[in-house]
């Protein structure tokens, strides 16, 4: 947990080069295990709202209805949901953003965003999440 408070302290100040280093380096990797659970279950908004807390993404995003620091390291992620592709290479589904938040890398190498061990049930959970997040004008506000 040490490493965890450390990182975070830190991640305000860094530069996506510094970032993308820290996470070659394996530094970023020291401030979680990855936690899998065999048992599989139907993915909870709810727990994914809260799981994203968890594993800090809203350190690097800002996450409308998660409170969070006014952050632009990542982009924002209101209106996720409507977006055709991820990181601008796969389809936006269900099983690519599971990818994606599980291991970015394998999706897009060069990006700054790190592997922050989620489990595959975390990683479920936080997908069904972001599928809720529409843009005002989708929802026609």
């Amino acid at each position: 947990m040490g490493a965890l408070v450390a990182f975070m302290r830190r991640l305000p100040t860094l530069t996506a080069a510094d970032f993308r280093g820290l996470v070659e380096s394996g530094v970023a990797a020291q401030c979680t295990e990855p936690v899998d659970t065999p048992a599989r279950r139907e993915p909870s908004i709810e727990r994914g709202r809260g799981v994203v807390t968890q594993y800090a993404c809203n350190a690097c995003h800002i996450i409308p209805g998660v409170t969070g620091s006014d952050v632009h390291v990542g982009p924002p992620l209101a209106g996720i949901a409507g977006r055709g592709l991820i990181a601008g290479a796969v389809a936006n589904t269900p099983e690519h953003m599971v990818r994606w938040i599980r291991d970015p890398r394998s999706i897009d190498p060069q990006t700054t965003m790190s592997s922050m061990y989620v489990s595959e049930q975390d990683a479920r959970d936080i997908a069904a999440f972001l599928a809720t997040l529409q843009s005002a004008r989708t929802r026609g506000n």
